[in-house]
């Protein structure tokens, strides 16, 4: 279903749907920062600069992204390397490349151009791949993840590796590879734990257990918990939530937006939400299920369930 009066390529449902829950997630913003003018403004520009980013790119035909997908997946890589050795120090990691008038964040680049890159590279083959192919696949996952893994930034290194393993399964795989790989990767936990820093591991462990350390590690959990429980079923209502605003609840306008909405929307608030992403991503995986060409279809594909798993770890 496109916009065909103004002669527009864009699915009428993802732009509408993105909308609505852009301006929800603009009031419980509004909301948790308490109305600061100057946190609002910038929010309002990021939010222009993503529809307007979202309504350049979908009059760009796949087929030029595929073209120029290892050139973008090569350039990706050299920021990385870039990182290591002039990234910008802040809270104990090194993760930004300082332009000037403009800071990004490089890795941030990788959760779409891995599943770019492994699309392209299987565009031409047939399916499912081989073991040969296989490995290729998981070389080019396993690089840009243990470059940001070295940050140290574990939360985007695992984003990046599991939107790698969402193209992958994708792809067809045998259940025979899938298992083999799998338990390589549990047998692999005791090393990765071992490399974890200090704090990762609290944050597994608080993740686990957060009442091991109510008022340390586990004082953010807990508070978002009290947070939503006391939203009840109809909230407390818009500005009137008590944990965020009397600032019981830590990073309430980023990692914990979600329990300010629970707690001033109640339970049917994040409901109506969750169905608004639901309808967001069922009709990103219709549009890869109906998509021509094996890296259109892998690639919308392993980018819709992607942005499912965003939702849902959130």
């Amino acid at each position: 279903m496109v916009i065909k009066n103004l002669n527009i390529a864009m699915d009428k449902t993802i732009l509408v749907m993105s909308f609505l829950i852009a301006l929800y997630g603009f009031f419980i913003f509004y909301s948790a920062v308490d109305g600061n003018q100057a946190l609002i403004f910038r929010q309002g520009v990021k939010l222009f600069i993503a529809f307007s980013s979202f309504f350049l790119i979908s009059q760009v035909s796949p087929t030029y992204f595929r073209i120029f997908t290892p050139w973008i997946f090569g350039f990706s890589i050299t920021l990385l390397v870039f990182v290591m050795f002039s990234g910008m120090v802040g809270q104990g990691a090194q993760r930004w490349l300082n332009f000037g008038i403009l800071t990004i964040q490089p890795s941030e680049l990788l959760k779409f151009v891995v599943p770019m890159m492994i699309a392209w590279y299987m565009h031409e083959k047939s399916l499912p791949p081989n073991l040969n192919q296989v490995l290729a696949i998981i070389f080019i996952i396993i690089i840009p993840s243990a470059l940001i893994m070295v940050q140290p930034d574990l939360g985007t290194a695992v984003l990046v590796f599991i939107a790698g393993a969402f193209t992958l399964f994708l792809t067809g795989v045998s259940k025979k590879i899938i298992f083999m790989l799998t338990s390589m990767l549990i047998g692999c936990a005791p090393v990765f734990w071992y490399f974890m820093q200090d704090y990762q591991r609290a944050r597994v462990l608080t993740f686990l257990s957060p009442g091991s350390d109510p008022l340390g590690s586990g004082y953010n959990i807990i508070q978002s918990k009290i947070a939503l429980g006391s939203g009840g079923l109809f909230g407390k209502g818009w500005l009137n939530g008590s944990q965020s605003h009397l600032e019981f609840l830590p990073e309430r306008s980023t990692d914990f937006i979600f329990a300010v909405a629970g707690e001033e929307f109640g339970f049917l608030g994040l409901l109506s939400l969750l169905c608004m992403y639901l309808i967001l991503v069922g009709r990103c995986v219709w549009i890869s299920s109906q998509a021509s060409g094996t890296f259109n279809r892998l690639l919308s594909g392993a980018l819709s369930l992607t942005f499912f798993f965003y939702v849902f770890i959130n």
